[in-house]
């Protein structure tokens, strides 16, 4: 992905090089969380007090390799405002730019405190997108992906497509519909409102190429790779040996590698209604 040169994001809080709290125990809470909840974790306010036991870690300096990633993720994430500034822009809406956290083995937020083994994921409850970006090596060596930086570009573009859920009022809706009915119908809506994120990415994709031609040859590749990853079928056939579509959250690989392409191929914010 051809980031350098570009204005980054002032919304980034980078936390990696701080003191916090490493996970006791963390392997096994960590493998419960890779089953239900792997990746993008979509509407966080189900990860309340993820980890809740933990011992003091000490400062971490950053390295070069760190800092590096650091500038990238501002530059995506500047990315990402600039496309749906616009977008709103042209709807009459106005967008709120929301926060983007870095930060290692565990993090408060205002959904509770969670450890990196839930993945990244966004918090409604103060508009912000928490990310460890060690997971990445777990996407890869754990899950099978190509890894590469547009990997973690989609990444945050899917997670800043829970964003814009939760300023268009579908998260909400979304929370209000899954009260009272059968954990299949919550798991089912849950499935549509990953896969709207996984679109929303594509939309960016498409005109962020458009605004600075960012994509090298084998980038959507690595996207897709990612989003075919971590499809529910995909993650419980490698850890469980089989798969139970009802208790799927996110949709499967074929599902999110085929909306992330609609959003990226198309750029019709229309076509992205997932719920029907």
């Amino acid at each position: 992905m051809k980031w350098r040169g570009r204005q980054g994001s002032g919304n980034v809080d980078d936390r990696r090089g701080m003191g916090g709290k490493i996970a006791v125990g963390g392997g096994a809470i960590g493998l419960i969380i890779v089953l239900i909840n792997m990746f993008m974790g979509g509407d966080s306010s189900d990860l309340i007090n993820v980890l809740q036991e933990s011992s003091p870690q000490s400062e971490v300096p950053l390295t070069a390799e760190d800092q590096e990633m650091g500038e990238f993720v501002k530059v995506v994430l500047k990315d990402t405002e600039d496309v749906w500034h616009e977008l709103f822009r042209q709807n009459g809406q106005t967008y709120q730019e929301p926060g983007l956290v870095l930060f290692r083995s565990s993090v408060n937020t205002e959904c509770g405190t969670a450890s990196s083994a839930a993945g990244p994921f966004y918090c409604p409850a103060d508009q912000k997108v928490y990310m460890d970006l060690a997971f990445f090596d777990d996407l890869q060596q754990r899950l099978g992906a190509k890894g590469g930086d547009f990997a973690i570009a989609y990444v945050i573009a899917h997670e800043i497509g829970h964003h814009v859920q939760t300023l268009l009022g579908t998260s909400a809706k979304v929370r209000q519909l899954q009260q009272g009915v059968s954990s299949t119908e919550a798991n089912k809506l849950s499935v549509a409102q990953e896969l709207q994120a996984d679109f929303y990415a594509g939309i960016w994709t498409h005109y962020n190429q458009k605004n600075v031609q960012m994509l090298e040859e084998g980038d959507i590749e690595e996207a897709l790779s990612a989003a075919s990853a971590v499809g529910d079928d995909a993650i419980q056939r490698k850890m469980q040996g089989h798969v139970t579509p009802d208790s799927f959250t996110h949709g499967t690989s074929e599902q999110r590698m085929y909306w992330f392409n609609l959003g990226f191929k198309t750029g019709d914010l229309s076509k992205g209604d997932t719920f029907n």
